[in-house]
């Protein structure tokens, strides 16, 4: 049995302002049909997998799940990290989790952040690490590299196995320059991808041989795990207390076991702006454009917009972004550096970095459209069948107006409906509740009014989501 771990953790800071940390990149399409975790999930296609378990942050559980559903994918475990411990904790969970629930698979581990351009060469690359896995190798896929990169970590390939792939001789950090020349020259190192292929049992023994203390923090953690929906909460407690530390450092570079499986499918981490815009197809001036671009006398360029026109006349070489709250210049060629506005933004206390003017809920979204000394306008848009909590707030009221939809509202102990071009008011400390009965989409303008107008103004008494 063979079983996709997609990890969708991470925060994607050098591509903000897109990726933000309650939205990071592995929930973003940038530009293409699908997000990237939906990607991940579609190019599993016609390979012989089960049912994949996905390991995300316990933030972004409603994002994933929801993303999951518009590919009908409904019934698929969500394994939630109560906070990230880095990829090998996250990977043993899986695999405990995965060994209580049957055999012992084999386990494909896939990042959700990963761009591959030829899909059928990534599958040929997954059925040619199949039999190595299941004979007890713990395969890694090694990047064919097409230029001397030293964002990437290498992995230097040894003999070649009987069958398919090559011994791993040793893994290397990241490279200067000129080293990576000399990697590219001598042809037998390629780029680690971070994608895994093992037995969950295997894994397991060989974690357990280096990293003792992380397998036993995770059996603890995962003895009190619950089930809550799609979603597998492990005890928080005991996860806390592992070892963080990455796959790489905790097993693949000190196992005697591991194998390399080259692949050349078109394949990039997205860790950047300018990677970006070095994968997606240019124009004739080489400009990458999204949104509502008007560009004049550009060339070599990145542009992005969400909500606005952006125009640009007579520049080369720049990343430009634009969303509601947000617009990022940036030289392309230094878009690695773009994680110290994200720094720069933590220090000063700011917000932009932690979420977008819009923020999703698991009923829908809102987006704070204005806000003043007291009040704020927020639209909302609540999917159909969807319900708010039943909730209070002991700083504010509220006027709702329905602009499109119908909308159940529950005010104390009674309940009506609300149609288009109508309004409601709840008044300060009112329990209440908003629904969306119909089947298309509920849209209102709601008006807050009070002495203090923060989120956390919120006393659940009642939540089919769980957060009460």
């Amino acid at each position: 049995m063979l079983i996709p771990v997609i990890m969708a953790g991470g925060s994607g800071t050098r591509l903000w302002p897109l990726s933000r940390k309650l939205y990071p990149k592995q929930f973003h399409n940038f530009g293409d049909e699908l997000t990237m975790l939906q990607a991940t999930v579609r190019r599993l296609a016609g390979l012989p997998v089960d049912k994949p378990l996905l390991l995300c942050n316990e933030e972004h559980r409603f994002l994933a799940a929801e993303q999951l559903r518009q590919l009908g994918l409904e019934e698929v475990p969500i394994l939630l990290e109560p906070e990230g411990r880095n990829t090998a904790p996250a990977i043993a969970l899986a695999a405990l989790h995965l060994l209580e629930e049957g055999d012992d698979p084999v386990l494909l581990v896939l990042a959700a952040d990963h761009r591959i351009g030829d899909v059928a060469a990534f599958q040929a690359g997954v059925r040619q690490g199949l039999a190595l896995a299941e004979a007890g190798k713990l395969v890694t896929f090694g990047i064919v590299p097409q230029s001397p990169e030293t964002g990437y970590g290498y992995i230097q390939r040894g003999e070649e196995l009987t069958g398919a792939g090559f011994a791993v001789r040793r893994f290397v950090e990241k490279p200067d320059a000129a080293t990576a020349e000399d990697y590219l020259a001598a042809g037998d190192y390629y780029w680690n991808s971070g994608m895994f292929m093992f037995r969950a049992g295997r894994y397991l023994a060989e974690l357990e041989l280096f990293q003792p203390a992380m397998v036993a923090a995770c059996r603890a953690a995962l003895a009190g795990k619950m089930h809550d929906l799609h979603f597998i909460r492990v005890s928080r407690e005991d996860f806390l207390a592992c070892p963080a530390d990455s796959i790489d450092y905790a097993v693949m570079e000190k196992t005697e076991e591991a194998a390399l499986v080259p692949l050349d499918a078109g394949w990039c981490d997205l860790g950047s702006w300018s990677a970006l815009w070095e994968t997606a197809p240019r124009d004739g001036q080489g400009n990458v454009c999204d949104g509502d671009v008007l560009a004049r006398d550009t060339r070599d360029c990145l542009l992005m917009a969400q909500s606005r026109l952006l125009a640009t006349f007579g520049v080369r070489d720049l990343v430009v972004v634009e969303t509601k709250d947000a617009v990022m210049v940036a030289d392309r060629r230094r878009a690695q550096e773009v994680k110290a506005l994200v720094e720069a933004l933590a220090t000063a206390e700011r917000g932009e970095h932690i979420t977008h003017r819009e923020v999703f809920r698991p009923w829908g979204s809102y987006d704070s459209i204005d806000i003043g000394g007291r009040y704020q306008v927020k639209r909302i848009k609540v999917k159909p069948g969807a319900r708010l909590s039943l909730q209070m707030h002991h700083h504010r009221a509220e006027h709702w107006i329905v602009v499109s939809g119908t909308a159940k509202v529950t005010k104390g102990d009674e309940s009506y409906l609300v149609s288009e071009n109508e309004s409601t008011f709840i008044p300060l400390g009112q329990v209440h509740s908003l629904e969306n009965p119909g089947a298309i989409p509920l849209e209102l303008i709601e008006v807050q009014s009070g002495s203090y107008l923060g989120e956390d103004d919120i006393v659940r008494i009642e939540d089919r989501y769980g957060r009460a």
